[in-house]
C-alpha cells in the first residue's frame, strides 16, 4: 500500500519563517522535534538567531530522562541557551523565561493518549501565554494513532497531570487540535496559530505516511507501542510489570507469579479483533519486578485497523485480577484517590467492576458527546 507524503508543521519553511520573523522565540521540545531530514527544530532556530530559550517537558529536551524522573532547569551544552524545566517543582512557564520572549512554539510528537504528558505541558503554556500576552505556536504534527476515538471520558474529579480534561483515552487529535480544542473550551483566549501538517488524513495512522519514526519517549519506541499503550499503561497503576525494562514496553505484560499461558488462552479465546496474545518470559532490567524472571505475555497486533487496546487492556487486567490473590493496586495518594483511577479516569476498575460490556457501552455514550465537542476544533 502507497504511503501518504506528509509533511509535519516542522517542515513547512516557508510559513514558519513568515511566522517566527523578528520573534524572540522559547521553544518547548524533546528530541521528536525534527524535520524529515533529522534536522534539530531546536538547532534551526537557534541557528536562524530567533531562539532565546528552551523549555523541558517531562524526559527533558534531549531525552535523557526516565519517567517521572524529575527534570531541572539547566544550561542547553548544544547552544548555551537556558533551559527551563517544565516537569520540575512547577509545570507553568516562569515569568522569568517569559520575559525573555515574544512567543513560545511548541514542536513534540504526541502518541494520542490521554496520558500521555506533553498536551498537558501544552495546556499550561496556552494559560501562561494568554495571561501575559504572549504568541503561541504549534507545530503540528500527525497523530500516530490516527483520528480514531476509543476508550473512556475522564471525569473531571480524577483530573491530573495524566489527564486534566474530560477527553477520550485515545483521543483523536493532532497537538494542534488538542490546542484549538482546549483554548476554546476553557476560554484561554491566548493568540494561537497552528502551522498545520500537510498531506496527512485523519484515518492514517503512522506507518501509513512516509515519516521515519522517532521515540516520543524512552519507553515506547514502535509505532506498535504507542498503539498498545492505550491498553497497557494503566497496568503502572498496579504491581503487574507493563514492560519497562524490556526492548518491548507496553507490548509486554507480566509478573513473577502470572500465568502467562492462561492469561494467552483466555483472552485469545474471547476473540479480540486485531490483535493475539503470545505467551512469554521476560526479565525487565530496571522498573518493577527488576532482575525477576516474569510470565506474561506479548501482545502481537496483527490488524491495526481492527485493534482495540483499550478494551483489550481492560480485559486483561479483570481476568489477573480474578485469577491471581498476588495481584494489586498501587496505593492511593494523599488524596484516597488510586493511580490507575488517575489513568482510567474514573473509579471503576478500583471499585470492583466487573461488567465490561455494560462500562463500555456507557462509555460509548460518552464517547459520542465527546466526539461532537471536538469537531469544532478538527483541522484535518
Amino acid at each position: 500500500m502507497e504511503k501518504l507524503c506528509v509533511r509535519n508543521g516542522a517542515d513547512r519553511d516557508d510559513i514558519l519563517k513568515k511566522e517566527l520573523r523578528g520573534q524572540r522565540v522559547g521553544l518547548i521540545t524533546n528530541p521528536t522535534g525534527v524535520t524529515k531530514k533529522f534536522f534539530s527544530t531546536a538547532d534551526r532556530l537557534f541557528e536562524e538567531g530567533l531562539l532565546s530559550c528552551l523549555f523541558a517537558p517531562e524526559h527533558g529536551v534531549r531525552g535523557d530522562r526516565q519517567a517521572g524522573e524529575r527534570v531541572e532547569s539547566y544550561t542547553d551544552p548544544a547552544s548555551g541557551l537556558p533551559v527551563f524545566s517544565l516537569y520540575g517543582g512547577s509545570h507553568h512557564l516562569s515569568d522569568e523565561a517569559l520575559e525573555m520572549i515574544d512567543t513560545v512554539v511548541f514542536d513534540i510528537q504526541d502518541v494520542g493518549a490521554r496520558f500521555y504528558t506533553y498536551i498537558y505541558t501544552l495546556s499550561y503554556a496556552l494559560e501562561d501565554c494568554a495571561a501575559k500576552g504572549k504568541r503561541l505556536v504549534v507545530l503540528d504534527r500527525v497523530n500516530p494513532l490516527g483520528g480514531t476515538v476509543e476508550g473512556s471520558v475522564l471525569d473531571p474529579a480524577f483530573s491530573s497531570f495524566v489527564g486534566r480534561y474530560p477527553i477520550a483515552t485515545r483521543h483523536g487529535l493532532t497537538v494542534g487540535e488538542f490546542a484549538r480544542y482546549i483554548n476554546k473550551r476553557e476560554k484561554l483566549g491566548a493568540e494561537l496559530t497552528v502551522i498545520e501538517v500537510e498531506g496527512w488524513e485523519r484515518g492514517c495512522l503512522f506507518d501509513g505516511t512516509d515519516l521515519s519514526f522517532i521515540p516520543p519517549s524512552p519507553n515506547l519506541p514502535t509505532a506498535d507501542s504507542c498503539l498498545c499503550y492505550i491498553g497497557t499503561c494503566p497496568l503502572e497503576g498496579t504491581n503487574l510489570s507493563e514492560g519497562r525494562g524490556t526492548t518491548r514496553p507496553f507490548e509486554l505484560l507480566g509478573a513473577p507469579w502470572l500465568d502467562g499461558a492462561a492469561l494467552a488462552r483466555e483472552i485469545n479465546a474471547a476473540g479480540l479483533p486485531g490483535v493475539t496474545l503470545r505467551p512469554c518470559c521476560f526479565t525487565p532490567t530496571f522498573s518493577k519486578h527488576a532482575g525477576s524472571l516474569c510470565s506474561g505475555v506479548q501482545l502481537h497486533i496483527t490488524d491495526r485497523g481492527a485493534f482495540r487496546p483499550f478494551e483489550t487492556g481492560l480485559r486483561i487486567l479483570a481476568f489477573i485480577r480474578e485469577a491471581c490473590p498476588e495481584f494489586k493496586l498501587l496505593p492511593p495518594d494523599q488524596n484516597g484517590v488510586y493511580f490507575i483511577d488517575r489513568l482510567f479516569g474514573d473509579g471503576f476498575f478500583s471499585s470492583g467492576g466487573t461488567d465490561i460490556d455494560r462500562y463500555l457501552a456507557e462509555q460509548e455514550i460518552r464517547l459520542n458527546e465527546y466526539r461532537e465537542r471536538v469537531k469544532d476544533s478538527l483541522l484535518y
